[in-house]
């Protein structure tokens, strides 16, 4: 029988019981009233305990934000105060929404088959993926995806991640680094909670090591993935590889890990020709809301070979183009952009303006919901990012951060810039993505 939303929560809290034992009692004995999207509310008996939880209000949204995924706010009402049961409404069932259930999965929203542009360097890739996507655990296990940096390896096994939980959202599935297995690993044997890091990785319907090679000659990592690899296998699932090489060519690799990776569909994605490179320049100006001519595509991806960098590119551009009256990137645009560069060199750091307006723009938000009281998932993430590279890139105090968005004190800055940092260590997709808008945040000559 499923757990209710509030014991499983109690339940990832239990380490409290030790640590804080009045913490978890007061807390445990709190009714869970109301439940929405990004909000809770909970009733407290007395006046003691309705005053300790306000006190440890902002910990509690913290703790309920990372076991759910999502931004969460709390409300916390004294029993005595609330004149009916009625007025704080019914107990709804927790369920989350396709991107919570991607998010926890490790999984890019962006990522789709819809959005992957296909050429001849990757038809061959998106069709095996497709393939797997229709037929997960018959198909080709494991596929293996191998190719240099940005070409795509990562997107489209994201994608086969993607489809499977739209047909199915009680799917097992996971997206993760070699790194972040590693990571879990090492943290389970200090903590001694091996038992559920296998249960976590073993049990999956679907897992999906983004580049394996980061495990090759850690004897213990890769150990443990062996056994992963025949549960998950054996059990029925999926496995997805990816890789800067094919297994044959990753130094320190175990013979029998080569074996097994080498047992399946190895797919090499090449580097993306000029029509790609346009192609994707395209889908992500669409995706982006940003108005650009073909003649001006065709000119960066003339320039840009870098997919990575073709996003930056559109980005800074994009900046550019809002000085203009139509605010579309044209091939005027690019060549005024472009014709002092022999190379992109920062020299000089953006206006907190120019800030707002990248991030704004790389997750399609408006710049005025960034400074309003919206708490939705998208807008408080994407304010959470403009407050850290106004913090980090830009050295802006946190009392000033704190006013350019609109935020009542420094400590909310804080707390972005803490949060943003944890996430880019946790997950690789997302450190990739500020990357880009930090790229796009200088000039060059």
């Amino acid at each position: 029988m499923q757990q209710s939303f509030w014991e499983s929560f109690l339940k990832s809290v239990e380490h409290l019981r030790v640590s804080n034992q009045i913490y978890h009692s007061v807390l445990s004995n709190a009714k869970l009233a109301l439940l929405e999207e990004n909000s809770i509310t909970l009733i407290c008996d007395s006046t003691g305990s309705y005053t300790y939880l306000q006190k440890k209000r902002q910990d509690i949204e913290e703790k309920l934000t990372a076991h759910t995924g999502r931004d969460v706010v709390v409300e916390i009402l004294l029993k005595t105060a609330v004149q009916k049961t009625e007025d704080v409404g019914p107990l709804l069932e927790f369920k989350p929404s396709i991107e919570d259930l991607l998010r926890q999965a490790g999984i890019n929203p962006g990522c789709s088959f819809d959005n992957f542009a296909v050429s001849t360097s990757n038809q061959v890739a998106f069709a095996a993926s497709q393939a797997v996507a229709k037929n997960l655990g018959s198909s080709y296990n494991p596929l293996f995806l191998y190719g240099g940096v940005g070409v795509g390896k990562s997107h489209i096994a994201q994608a086969v991640a993607r489809h499977i939980l739209n047909t199915n959202r009680n799917a097992r599935v996971l997206f993760c680094s070699g790194e972040k297995f590693m990571n879990d690993l090492i943290e389970a044997i200090r903590g001694k909670k091996t038992p559920a890091f296998r249960n976590k990785y073993r049990s999956l319907g679907l897992i999906i090591l983004d580049d394996i090679q980061f495990i090759a000659g850690k004897q213990t990592v890769q150990e443990e993935f062996f056994h992963t690899f025949n549960s998950v296998v054996s059990a029925g699932g999926q496995v997805i590889l990816t890789s800067d090489k094919p297994p044959h060519e990753i130094r320190n690799l175990e013979d029998r890990l080569r074996s097994r990776f080498s047992g399946g569909l190895l797919v090499d994605i090449q580097s993306p020709g000029f029509e790609l490179r346009a192609a994707i320049l395209l889908i992500k100006a669409k995706e982006k809301n940003i108005e650009i001519d073909m003649s001006a595509a065709k000119a960066i991806a003339d320039i840009i070979t870098d997919t990575r960098g073709l996003e930056g590119t559109l980005l800074s551009l994009y900046a550019r183009s809002l000085h203009e009256k139509d605010q579309k990137i044209t091939l005027d645009t690019v060549e005024a952009f472009f014709q002092k560069s022999a190379g992109v060199r920062k020299v000089a750091k953006a206006s907190p303006q120019e800030v707002m307006r990248a991030v704004c723009a790389y997750y399609n938000v408006k710049q005025a919901q960034l400074r309003g009281s919206s708490r939705k998932r998208e807008v408080a993430l994407t304010r959470q990012i403009v407050m850290y590279l106004l913090r980090t890139e830009l050295e802006i105090s946190l009392a000033d951060v704190a006013f350019l968005v609109k935020r009542q004190d420094h400590t909310t800055v804080m707390h972005a810039v803490n949060k943003i940092q944890g996430l880019c260590m946790k997950d690789v997709e997302f450190k990739k993505e500020i990357d880009v808008i930090r790229q796009s945040l200088y000039t060059s000559t």
